[in-house]
């Protein structure tokens, strides 16, 4: 079996490179962690790149869990949308296949009024 049949029929899956985020998504959500840094909303940041996604979690404190991660699935790109933004809980705010739509749901809470 060639190299180039065995990409015909399916890629192991334990051989596929990691997911990783690209210049332009990675310029976008640093743009909105600088603006949640300067309102004193978030502290700390992880970028992690697993096989099947890749995660940008965001930080209250360096010691807690995760306030909000953002998500890059590209084999839900189709269906649901390749971006996500996941809640402490594991509940999904907003799923969607542009990134800068998805993460006008963080964006608003910056700048919600309290009445």
């Amino acid at each position: 079996m060639t190299p180039s049949s065995a990409a015909l029929e399916g890629e192991d899956k334990s051989s596929r490179a990691p997911v990783w985020w690209d210049r332009r998504e990675l310029n976008r959500i640093l743009n909105l962690y600088g603006r949640m840094v300067a309102a004193g909303e978030w502290r700390d940041y992880a970028i992690d790149g697993k096989r099947d996604r890749a995660v940008f979690s965001v930080f209250r404190r360096t010691s807690e869990y995760p306030l909000y991660s953002i998500e890059k699935r590209p084999e839900l790109a189709r269906r649901q949308g390749a971006y996500a933004i996941i809640a402490p809980g594991g509940h999904i705010l907003k799923r969607g296949r542009d990134l800068a739509q998805v993460l006008r749901v963080l964006d608003r809470k910056l700048f919600r009024v309290v009445a």
